[in-house]
């Protein structure tokens, strides 16, 4: 169809000038809301509201902006889901049902005082007057998450909150529904109990099963993104078949899908790119089209019941969130971030009004419908919208940008953040994206520019060549670029690759060296001599050697394996804080097999920098090959090492590439040789082994060894 400007007409219905209307709209609203400090989130939803069916009609909400905005509010609770960080959840977890319970009741309370006493509602409208309050919509969240502090304390309390209270508020409905049709009894809560808990059976455990199963066979990356649409949508309907509202589906989905997606990974990025460029600016263009400033001033009741209702929201969930703040000794800016996160009602709140607009009870003498809720609670639900996600939106972005702000200070004022290069050391084709993986896994967040990728060219040997060389080079760097991680890339001629490799090191100064080992060849006779007469001369880098049998974000649990004394290497803490982030990156659980004394250390730290571990005293280093040698299926081995004359070096480790590949040559593995010497340019930040990640584990550190 051939667009005539002449002829146009409003709403505008091609379907060329709405994408383009709506894609200059998502462009325009944060370049020109940033500059005067206001956040884009609300931009693009009074830009809804002007061009939408309520203002001057340039679009209508059809089904094309339904559809792409409902993504975008099953999109918000994934990434909310995906995001959290499993092991403070299970930490929090009852600090989150606290908060849940708190936001829920203090608002209901509220609204059910005001709709029965004052509105003079009944009781079955006024219990679901009162649970529109309760729930809230985390729109603010991508701004909290932009400014890299998804994993504090009151976000993820208040993300674990949201799932509670939303679940909650829609139960409500769903019995509030029921008896208003009179079909609440035994079978009905029966029927309700057995499809939610079916529901969150099927999601959390046959999803992360399927999920597995299918980043271990497919590595195609756009077809991994579209599997991981196809489960939101899937759990989003399950949740609907199990008659709970999609957004809590997706938010199950991405609990399920958190350990499949490192936090650090290229799917991670897609995920997070596509969401927050197209589908979450959608639903606020969509929420915002919702918005009729007209009815307003239609009716003096509307605004009463307006006023009703924002004092409900609002003031209830202020009080919710200054009693987390007080009960568990929060900040005052994380009390604040509480109440910006959880005070935004869109979602939930309109599903629920729609539903009770939509149920007629009765009739009145003049044959007009009386609904559950009636008109002047749908309008006052739209003005409700509005002003629940301003304020959500100002008070979450300027809580949050004092709480980063603070956290900058602690990270500078306590010299927490390791100075880390990481050289990757390429030389086969079928290892690189394994090594980039584990590289970008490994490396500190703030860590962006020094991570190289060197291919040492020796044409006289055969060993590689400029051709070659550009080939591994370029598949680096577009392996580190689909996480939007910039890789630097050397080439270096050179007769002898040891010398290359030390050379580099010694150039760019090198803190940890990544050695990758091929499948088929497995620990070589030439590289274990290339590692123990080469590599390991370098008494002040951090060895890695990696074997890689699936991917990163599949594995379970890691067993690894601390000698005695090697908390008294120099390298230790320094090698520990690559164990650190692997379990923070990718969920996994670590199973710390270690001497007693050495085990003390690890739960100290815990305790201040928590990952998920369990922790097990390894008697003997024999009892921990033993137990190596028996690794199930989706688990791998971390083995800390020591070269000969090092204070934890044990004769038995020299056995341990012939158990490797006799034992676990289908098993990923990394042996990890810590350096024997600090950099002296660099000894205290180095002595500390920290970085940002996990800000106060120099601290504790220092306090154990005083």
């Amino acid at each position: 169809m051939i667009l005539s400007l002449h002829n146009l007409t409003l709403p505008i219905e091609d379907p060329v000038l709405k994408f383009l209307l709506v894609l200059i709209i998502i462009l325009a609203a944060p370049l020109l809301l940033n500059k005067i400090k206001v956040p884009h989130l609300l931009g693009l939803i009074i830009a809804g509201a002007i061009i939408g069916p309520n203002g001057f009609n340039v679009l209508s909400r059809d089904s094309s902006i339904v559809v792409t905005g409902t993504t975008g509010l099953l999109y918000i609770m994934f990434l909310a889901g995906l995001e959290i960080d499993m092991g403070d959840f299970k930490k929090n977890k009852w600090k989150s049902l606290t908060f849940g319970i708190y936001t829920f009741l203090a608002p209901f309370v509220l609204g059910y005082l005001g709709g029965y006493y004052i509105l003079h509602f009944s009781v079955l409208t006024s219990v679901l007057f009162a649970s529109l309050f309760s729930s809230h919509t985390l729109i603010a969240y991508p701004l909290v998450s932009k400014m890299g502090i998804a994993k504090n304390l009151s976000v993820n309390i208040t993300v674990g909150g949201t799932m509670i209270t939303d679940i909650l508020a829609l139960l409500v409905l769903a019995v509030v529904v029921g008896m208003s049709q009179g079909d609440v009894g035994t079978a009905f809560w029966t029927k309700l109990s057995i499809s939610v808990i079916l529901f969150s059976l099927i999601v959390l455990i046959v999803f992360p099963i399927i999920g597995r199963w299918f980043f271990k066979k497919v590595d195609d990356k756009i077809s991994q993104y579209i599997f991981v649409l196809v489960m939101i949508y899937l759990a989003a309907l399950l949740a609907e078949l199990a008659g709970v509202e999609a957004i809590i589906g997706a938010f199950f989905a991405g609990l399920a899908l958190n350990r499949l997606i490192p936090h650090t990974s290229s799917l991670m990025n897609r995920v997070e790119f596509v969401g927050n460029a197209i589908f979450i600016p959608f639903f606020l263009i969509s929420v915002g089209m919702l918005i009729d400033f007209k009815v307003f001033f239609k009716s003096w009741e509307t605004l009463e019941v307006a006023a009703i209702m924002l004092i409900a929201s609002i003031g209830g969930k202020y009080i919710s969130a200054v009693a987390t703040q007080k009960t568990f000794r929060l900040s005052k800016e994380e009390g604040k971030l509480i109440f910006g996160l959880s005070s935004a009602s869109a979602a939930a709140t309109l599903a629920s009004v729609m539903v009770g607009y939509n149920i007629i009870i009765s009739e009145s003498e003049t044959g007009e419908p009386v609904r559950l809720l009636n008109e002047h609670v749908l309008n006052g639900s739209i003005l409700l919208i509005l002003i629940s996600c301003t304020i959500s939106s100002f008070v979450s972005m300027a809580s949050a940008q004092k709480i980063a702000e603070s956290d900058n200070e602690d990270t500078v004022s306590g010299n927490n953040h390791e100075e880390e290069s990481i050289l990757l050391a390429l030389n086969y084709e079928k290892t690189v994206e394994r090594m980039v993986n584990l590289g970008i896994l490994i490396k500190a967040h703030s860590n962006i520019q020094d991570l190289f990728a060197l291919n040492i060219i020796n044409e006289e040997n055969n060993e590689s060549s400029l051709k070659n060389a550009e080939k591994l080079l370029h598949t680096a760097t577009d392996a580190a670029a689909s996480a939007d991680v910039k890789i630097k890339t050397l080439k270096r001629f050179d007769n002898d690759v040891i010398n290359g490799v030390n050379n580099v090191i010694k150039e760019q100064k090198i803190t940890d060296l990544i050695i990758g080992i091929e499948d088929e060849k497995g620990f070589s006779p030439s590289l274990v001599y290339n590692l123990y007469n080469g590599y390991l001369q370098n008494d002040d880098v951090n060895v890695l050697v990696y074997h890689a049998a699936q991917p990163l974000s599949t594995i379970k649990r890691y067993a690894v394996m601390i000698p005695e004394n090697a908390h008294k290497e120099a390298g230790f803490f320094h090698s520990l804080v690559r164990v650190w982030n692997i379990a923070r990156n990718s969920g996994a659980t670590i199973i710390f097999y270690a001497p007693e004394n050495i085990l003390d250390i690890l739960q100290n730290i815990v305790k201040k920098a928590n990952i998920e571990a369990e922790f097990i005293i390894m008697n003997t280093w024999k009892d921990g090959e033993e137990t190596a040698a028996q690794l199930k299926d989706d688990e791998a081995l971390i083995i800390f090492m020591a070269k000969r004359g090092m204070k934890s070096y044990i004769p038995r480790m020299r056995l341990i590439p012939d158990l490797l590949n006799r034992s676990l040559s289908d098993k990923n593995y990394l042996l990890i040789f810590p350096y024997s010497e600090f950099d002296k340019n660099n000894s205290e930040k180095r002595a500390v082994g920290n970085h940002d990640d996990f800000m106060e584990i120099g601290n504790v550190i220092k306090k154990i060894f005083k």
